[in-house]
């Protein structure tokens, strides 16, 4: 399942929000560093499919993590959509919503490279950096629409 090329693989929520069970892949910068570098996202996989592998198995192979997946699948062009209107407006409340609302999602289905780039475009948000966040903007959509497609060919397929 796991793909051998690296490369092909109420309360708005914060940056340290507890969240049980869900957590990026450790970063390869040391803590109290930048964040990582477009270069070092870059050479992340696409998908991780231990992640889904270990909620299959903390859900008791009910299925609910296939569905997990679909869901995610189908609301990538929404959420992408979302996200591209929240930076290009420059509305830093709706961006960082939806940004980190991405990085989650995409943590919870092992979309490391997907996730981390939602890390870098939280972190610009954050700082006001729009200019840079609407370059980064080209990365995401491209990275995540291959997010999908590699979860809808190495995941959903072949689980469903």
């Amino acid at each position: 399942m796991q793909s051998p090329d690296p490369n092909t693989s109420g309360k708005r929520p914060t940056a340290d929000s507890p969240l049980p069970r869900v957590a990026l892949p450790p970063s390869s910068v040391p803590t109290g560093a930048a964040a990582p570098s477009l270069e070092a996202v870059a050479l992340l996989p696409l998908i991780d499919a231990a992640v889904l592998d270990e909620l299959e198995d903390e859900l008791a192979g009910s299925g609910l993590a296939q569905r997990f997946a679909r869901d995610y699948a189908a609301m990538w062009d929404q959420r992408l959509s979302r996200l591209g209107a929240a930076v290009d407006s420059q509305d830093e409340d709706s961006a960082l919503d939806a940004v980190i609302s991405l990085k989650i999602s995409s943590a919870m289905v092992g979309g490391v490279r997907l996730a981390r780039l939602a890390e870098l475009l939280e972190a610009m948000i954050r700082k006001g950096d729009f200019v840079e966040g609407q370059a980064l903007m080209v990365g995401v959509a491209l990275d995540g629409a291959r997010t999908v497609s590699e979860l809808q060919s190495t995941y959903i397929l072949e689980n469903g």
